[in-house]
């Protein structure tokens, strides 16, 4: 087990952590784009009611 967790140790210094702006920005844009497909998903939902609702009456 502890090879394991040097190996973890390890792997995590090689990382590159992002800097506070980095990290703000790339935040922001994973807010935006799940903002915009939510909204797509919603649209989407209005058309298909709309439609099936059209068919079955």
């Amino acid at each position: 087990m502890a090879i394991y967790f040097r190996g973890v140790k390890a792997e995590l210094k090689k990382v590159i952590w992002p800097n506070k702006k980095e990290l703000v920005n790339y935040t922001g844009v994973v807010i935006f784009i799940s903002v915009l497909v939510a909204i797509i998903v919603y649209v989407l939902d209005l058309f298909i009611r709309g439609g099936l609702s059209l068919i079955i009456s």
